[in-house]
């Protein structure tokens, strides 16, 4: 069981080399079988080599390291910490340039059945030898040498370098197993060169009906591994080619076809379709990441299948002690984006917790996947607390900035959803400071991206129309940590709007010149509705007063509380929670008894699951959090309202009507 659940990184991705004899001319094959040597003959050929007071000539050492390379796996160690092995390797490397290239290759050969480490001499002596041979050698012996590197695992850039090259200098040239080895090359090379990509694209093409579908996996694999953008035209046929013949396909290499139809986010229905038919048969049987990367791919895609998700989930519990942290993170966050919680739930979720737990150290090292994992779990409300607690420790935070990702936004919204979801929790929580920051960051982002956009702008101008101006409606991010926009509308209990977005309203409005000054009296009364006939004195008073409490209470002009979006105009309330952490007022408020708050959603398919009306987690999490801090979440469904878009104005006036009036509200 444990050998089935072992991914062998460096030879699984090999598989499809078994599937041609001419692959034999282009990679070195360690499991060949060979004539064992007898222990006497090895010995016998380092006494020579100690007896010997001048190197041998380069056709005898390299027969010399034939031999030894036949030696018994067990004595591989042992020989290479033997100085007369050591000595053998000096002469090899004084008399390197008299070699004739097939010999340096048997040597190489030789090194890597010896296993010799990456960084030895005697490697550094053949790579510096064949980066200056390479133009004198052909195709075959170049694709090989970069096999034997690949089985050394030594990077070799400047040699890989050349071979990219060559291979464009010959491309037209390029046999098929010749390009499919090139491939796996670039990927295990993890670097793509640019000139080759439209060449790659082309030859694709040129043999799609010819590869073998372990050949196809390997593709996809090696422009995966070097991160190598394809069109979506290849992809699709390459999809169409799987979705065909699937059944017949190895997991491993439907995996890696799943790998790039990730990367290149395509939505190739029909290969989704059969997957559903073909992989749950096989979850039991495919090793943990395998299983990893076919759930990850359903949720990357948004594409929901029950019959997938179950078949993981229930074979996951006896599994799990297999997960790395990333692997355990990975399927906490696909299961919470597609909102699914299986038949096994608790069994599911908490060994999956469980296993977060015992690699909390891979954590310290990665903590993209702790942040990963635990905003999986709260997208289906599930907040373990110690775990969150360590990943909001000031020491944790601080880690998260030297990862290669941006995890401040994830950070922000697993801290500001605890808030709101765990009041009794007692934990760590982001600092203020750092909170405005980055609530700041994303309003940024909103106004340049979001707002502007053309259905949330033509929307909120339509509410306008229908509720009566623009101090009747805010387009903005109720909870920014949700990272979407909402237009908020405040109703009486009576059905009629309630004015409270003075801000838009004074800034989107231009007076005429008819001869009005616009005094601060007049501004009052057109802001608050009200005449002030106040003395200057008393307003001065009341000022001080007020600037003195608002200096305790969060208000709709902090950052902060804008940040939160509604205005408090008919009471002031001051909230603290534990651990001195405000929540801005129209977050920590329930619902006022005076007024219902509209959250209106303008959705569209990225919300959801791809061809279905399924909300994603993340959109779940935030109309929970709306409801739960007193919002009615409205919903304009995008099979809905975009058809509408395109109707008459009178059309779509009557469906925001009866979206905002509508009597179960």
């Amino acid at each position: 069981e444990e050998k089935a659940e072992m991914h062998d990184s460096k030879e699984d991705p090999r598989l499809f080399q078994k599937g041609r004899p001419e692959y034999r001319s282009l990679s070195c094959d360690k499991s060949e079988p060979v004539e064992t040597l007898p222990l006497e003959e090895g010995d016998s050929i380092l006494h020579s080599v100690a007896l010997s007071k001048d190197c041998q000539g380069p056709g005898t050492i390299t027969d010399y390291f034939r031999k030894l390379s036949r030696l018994p796996g067990e004595q591989h160690a042992a020989l290479l910490s033997e100085p007369r092995f050591n000595m053998l390797c000096c002469c090899a490397v004084k008399k390197i340039r008299l070699f004739s290239t097939s010999d340096l290759i048997d040597v190489l050969k030789a090194c890597v059945r010896l296993a010799v480490p990456p960084t030895h001499h005697l490697l550094n002596a053949c790579e510096s030898e064949f980066c200056r041979r390479a133009w004198d050698m052909n195709l075959d012996q170049l694709l090989l040498v970069a096999d034997c590197w690949r089985c050394l695992d030594r990077s070799v850039p400047s040699y890989l370098s050349i071979l990219f090259s060559y291979a464009n200098m010959h491309w037209k040239d390029l046999t098929l197993p010749q390009f499919v080895q090139l491939i796996y090359i670039v990927g295990e090379g993890r670097r793509s060169p640019a000139d080759l990509a439209q060449k790659v694209e082309s030859m694709i093409l040129k043999y799609m009906d010819s590869f073998t579908l372990e050949e196809v996996g390997a593709i996809c694999l090696g422009l995966f591994k070097s991160v190598s953008g394809i069109s979506d035209h290849v992809m699709r046929k390459i999809a169409d080619r799987v979705s065909l013949q699937m059944e017949d396909m190895s997991t491993y290499a439907l995996v890696n076809v799943l790998k790039m139809l990730r990367y290149t986010r395509m939505d190739h229905l029909p290969l989704l379709k059969e997957l559903g038919k073909v992989i749950p048969a096989r979850i039991p049987v495919v090793n943990i990441q395998g299983i990893m990367h076919i759930t990850l791919s359903c949720s990357a895609l948004h594409y929901f299948d029950e019959g997938i998700m179950t078949a993981v989930a229930m074979s996951l519990p006896s599994k799990v002690t297999y997960c790395r942290s990333k692997d355990a993170a990975k399927f906490l966050w696909s299961f919470g984006c597609l909102d699914y919680e299986p038949p096994n739930e608790e069994e599911f979720y908490s060994c999956l917790i469980e296993q977060m737990h015992r690699k909390l150290h891979e954590f310290r090292k990665f903590p993209e996947h702790l942040l990963t994992g635990l905003l999986g779990l709260a997208f289906v409300k599930r907040f373990p607390e110690e775990l969150i607690d360590f990943a909001l420790r000031d020491e944790f935070v601080r880690k998260t900035r030297s990862s290669k990702y941006e995890l401040k936004k994830d950070l922000f919204t697993l801290s500001k959803s605890v808030e709101i979801e765990c009041p009794s929790y007692q934990g760590s929580l982001l600092p203020p400071q750092l909170c405005q920051e980055i609530t700041e960051m994303v309003l940024n982002f909103a106004e340049q991206e979001i707002y502007v956009r053309p259905e949330i702008v033509e929307t909120s101008s339509l509410l306008q129309s229908v509720l009566g101006g623009p101090e009747y409606v805010k387009n903005h991010m109720i909870l920014p940590h949700t990272r979407s926009s909402d237009l908020e509308v405040h109703l009486a209990m009576d059905g009629r709007p309630i004015p409270f977005n003075s801000q838009d309203s004074v800034v989107g409005t231009k007076l005429k010149d008819i001869g009005i000054s616009l005094t601060d009296d007049l501004m009052t009364q057109l802001i608050k509705g009200k005449t002030n006939s106040q003395s200057p004195m008393e307003m001065e008073n009341e000022a001080r007063d007020r600037s003195q409490e608002e200096a305790q209470t969060p208000h709709a002009g902090d950052p902060a509380a804008r940040s939160g979006g509604a205005f408090l105009t008919d009471t002031e309330l001051k909230v603290e929670p534990r651990s001195g952490h405000w929540f801005e007022p129209s977050l920590a408020l329930p619902q006022q008894p005076q007024r219902v708050k509209l959250a209106i959603q303008v959705s569209n398919r990225n919300h959801y699951c791809y061809c279905s009306k399924r909300l994603l987690g993340l959109h779940c999490l935030k109309r929970r959090q709306l409801r739960q801090l007193g919002y009615v979440v409205v919903e304009l469904p995008f099979w809905e309202w975009f058809p509408l878009l395109k109707r008459t104005r009178l059309e779509k006036l009557s469906y925001l009507h009866y979206k905002v009036f509508d009597p179960a509200l």
